[in-house]
């Protein structure tokens, strides 16, 4: 063990950090706009959908003495290098649409922040996303990512903020009577938009990849996952709460991206817009630092064991320059083309799959009625969640849908032709041997 190992408190800030992130700036809205006064309760569904595959993460961790990660899970307990490739695919693809979340959210409140629509009569939102994008691209190609202890800074900060926000609206929106629940608002809008929150959970799985650096990583991690989990949902549902009661009718559904700041205004004034503002532009910012520091060196793994192409392989000196450059690309592609209900359904649907799945290859390894309940849970939460999102879509935006699925489609197909590249190559061989031989 390694006195630069990781402890409990440190590996709790990287999971809330992870997790807080830019997420709750850029899909707080979305939730907000299709759950109403029961935003809040939106999340307490992601948040035990997320901790109940939180358990089955670490359930598995102990039935193997390989410490990485959800992939070699897949590849251990199924037995199929193929399904484990699929599962290290949807999560770059998932963080990808994570990173262009952030990006979109960057963008508009960096607009909202300079008080400019456009530029050249161009609107600024996608010009800022895209700067952004390029900025952190240039950043990790160049090789620079924040510390330890300044990302530790920095989720301090974002926390402070949230709570500065959660707790101040409260104590005005009671004190002035502005307060609901929607407790009688109950029906399919919760479950729709906790399936579009989900990614606003994503961040602690980070900690089972990175398990070589933390101090005794079995005991640590696991707590580390519940107290961040329980933590980030404690936040999100304070921010709901304010958000949905003292924002502007009509303001969430108008501008999304930029919910938060609008809420601050009633208790806060302009300053508390510009304070949270300037906290969501450093916020997305940074996260969109980590998730392509992180991701891209997932590809690269991913890369040595085969499980991607081999042409965005890193430099010689180790760093996965290329695989940098791809996951921008995309990044640039879906935050400048895409809508942000579009990106986040994506990038939860994502999520939300490879969550569930590893929900039930644990409660495959059930070994009691005790060690089933938890994963049968989280498995019943993420189909009956993916349902419900795609059902939303099918019926009240059928253009989000139908791109959604596209891109999902396209994804999987591509993933499938990857891995059956070399039974093809061999098919393909004969039929030319074949050829050859008839001529």
């Amino acid at each position: 063990m390694s006195s630069d190992d990781l402890g409990l408190a440190e590996a709790v800030s990287m999971a809330v950090g992870g997790m807080i992130g830019g997420g709750i700036f850029a899909v707080l809205g979305v939730v907000a706009s299709t759950a109403g006064l029961l935003a809040w309760f939106a999340f307490v569904v992601a948040g035990v959908i997320a901790a109940c595959a939180g358990y089955s993460f670490v359930r598995l961790n102990a039935l193997t003495d390989e410490r990485a990660g959800p992939i070699t899970y897949i590849e251990r307990f199924t037995g199929s290098t193929k399904l484990a490739g699929m599962t290290g695919w949807t999560f770059v693809f998932g963080y990808v649409g994570t990173m262009a979340m952030y990006a979109y959210a960057f963008g508009g409140y960096f607009s909202e922040l300079v008080g400019v629509a456009s530029v050249l009569g161009v609107p600024l939102r996608p010009l800022a996303s895209l700067a952004a994008v390029g900025a952190f691209v240039g950043l990790n190609v160049l090789g620079a990512h924040a510390s330890g202890r300044t990302e530790d800074l920095l989720v301090g900060l974002k926390v402070a903020i949230l709570l500065l926000f959660g707790v101040g609206g409260v104590y005005y929106g009671l004190a002035n009577g502005s307060l609901g629940l929607g407790l009688s608002q109950f029906g399919a809008g919760p479950l729709i938009a906790a399936a579009i929150s989900f990614v606003a959970f994503e961040g602690w799985e980070l900690l089972m990849f990175d398990q070589g650096s933390i101090e005794n990583p079995e005991e640590t991690v696991k707590r580390a996952i519940f107290a961040s989990i329980f933590a980030a949902t404690i936040i999100y549902v304070l921010v709901a709460i304010v958000t949905t009661n003292l924002a502007p009718e009509g303001a969430i559904q108008q501008h999304p991206e930029t919910a938060l700041a609008i809420a601050a205004r009633p208790f806060l004034g302009q300053v508390g817009f510009v304070l949270i503002a300037l906290a969501a532009v450093f916020s997305t910012g940074s996260a969109i630092n980590a998730t392509l520091f992180s991701s891209s060196r997932l590809a690269g793994r991913m890369v040595s064991e085969d499980m991607l192409p081999h042409q965005i392989e890193g430099d010689g000196d180790g760093q996965p320059v290329r695989a940098v450059l791809v996951l921008g690309a995309l990044t640039a592609a879906f935050t400048v083309y895409g809508s942000l209900n579009g990106i986040t359904s994506f990038a939860s649907l994502a999520f939300i799959t490879v969550f569930g799945a590893v929900s039930y290859l644990a409660f495959r390894q059930r070994e009691s009625p005790r060690t089933a309940l938890i994963p049968a849970v989280g498995v019943l939460g993420a189909v009956a969640t993916v349902v419900a999102l795609l059902w939303h879509l099918a019926t009240r935006e059928p253009a989000v849908f139908t791109s959604v699925v596209l891109v999902a489609a396209t994804v999987v197909v591509v993933e499938l032709l990857y891995f059956e590249r070399e039974p093809l190559a061999a098919e393909l061989g004969e039929v030319e041997e074949r050829v050859e031989d008839a001529v």
